[in-house]
């Protein structure tokens, strides 16, 4: 079995998982400053209908990395941070798009299926450090632009969202 077929079972089994009769997970509370903001469609809901993240639920969940090459950067840098598919599910979350808001109320539309194909992660820490503002955090949705030459597109640059505070789920 490939590797992308066998994660893409497994990410078919969590979800029957979640869809299991009974199946719930509550969303703990924040207990530091808010970060990140889901609304719209969220099952999760833990602040009103919304789902609330700091830093450390972020930090909580499993957490990737990869080197990438960006239009932002020179040379490859080092993304860290949890999945986007691992914060939507700790969300609840089910729609067919993302808007992503940056801080300075930038907008970009990221289809929901991108979470499930491609390894996008919401960045908490770049070369290794936590991002300040000033340096596109404290978040950036980033995808993994060089595993795939389809990544390697003007669409998915415009994707990729820095300073990113809420998701809109839609």
């Amino acid at each position: 079995m490939t590797q992308p077929l066998a994660k893409l079972l497994r990410l078919f089994a969590l979800l029957l998982a979640c869809l299991a009769p009974g199946w719930s997970a509550a969303l703990d509370k924040p207990s530091g400053e808010v970060v990140l903001t889901i609304s719209g469609k969220v099952a999760q809901p833990n602040a009103g209908q919304r789902a609330v993240f700091d830093m450390a639920m972020l930090e909580k969940l499993p957490q990737h990395s990869f080197s990438t090459n960006t239009p932002w950067h020179s040379g490859p840098t080092r993304f860290t941070g949890p999945l986007l598919r691992d914060v939507l599910a700790a969300a609840g979350a089910n729609g067919s798009k993302l808007v992503a808001v940056a801080l300075n109320d930038y907008k970009t539309d990221i289809p929901f299926t991108d979470a499930a194909r491609y390894e996008v992660i919401v960045a908490r820490l770049l070369n290794d450090k936590p991002m300040p503002v000033r340096e596109k955090g404290p978040l950036f949705i980033v995808y993994p632009f060089d595993s795939k030459a389809e990544l390697k597109a003007e669409t998915f640059y415009n994707r990729s969202a820095w300073q990113l505070h809420q998701l809109q789920v839609q």
